[in-house]
């Protein structure tokens, strides 16, 4: 047996619209932090899904040939290490000679194939980038926040975005006017009067 498929073999479950395989073992590599090591309290959702998305890449890291360190661990092993996750994607993503490719709602199958959204890889990302620190990882070393994974992630958002006819622009936060913060009375008040006589 390869170690991809132990990888594979070892997962449990999927989240956000199958994200990522999670191992059985959840105890390798390193506990999630020393916040939730020594509080009684449950973990939030997205505290278990970072803690799997955490052993996962550790496995991984072992799994690969050469084993690889975390230590020794950079930009271009996080884009090996999402590619290898592309083929337990479950989105289609169409080809441009697709009759699809652009629609978002195409009528009937095609034989385009499945890969990981991009929202998917880019909350795990997220994740592994927090975990990575919580881990005794130092910012400016992180690999998850390497420029090229950035560029890869952007390429696979816009790549998804044509082809599947979605538009993943940032939705823009309403701002409150400056006039609802000021009290009713200083909205009453007329402005004062200069005096441009001198």
């Amino acid at each position: 047996m390869n170690s991809n498929q132990e990888v594979v073999n070892s997962a449990n479950s999927s989240v956000n619209t199958s994200m990522l395989i999670s191992t059985s073992n959840t105890n390798s590599l390193a506990s999630s932090s020393s916040n939730s090591a020594t509080s009684p309290t449950t973990l939030s959702r997205y505290e278990n899904q970072k803690r799997r998305d955490w052993n996962t890449f550790g496995q991984y890291l072992r799994n690969h040939r050469p084993p690889l360190s975390l230590a020794r661990c950079s930009g271009a092993h996080v884009l090996e290490f999402l590619r290898y996750l592309d083929q337990f994607g479950k989105t289609k993503v169409h080809n441009q000679l697709c009759p699809f490719y652009g629609h978002p709602n195409p009528p009937a199958p095609c034989p385009c194939p499945l890969r990981q959204a991009w929202g998917s890889l880019d909350a795990l990302i997220g994740r592994l980038r927090a975990a990575y620190e919580e881990n005794g990882g130092k910012p400016e070393a992180n690999p998850f926040g390497a420029r090229a994974v950035r560029l890869y992630l952007r390429e696979i958002r816009d790549s998804q975005s044509k082809a599947r006819g979605i538009s993943y622009e940032k939705k823009k936060r309403k701002r409150p006017s400056q006039m609802q913060h000021l009290p009713a009375a200083a909205l009453l008040q007329a402005p004062p009067s200069s005096n441009l006589n001198g």
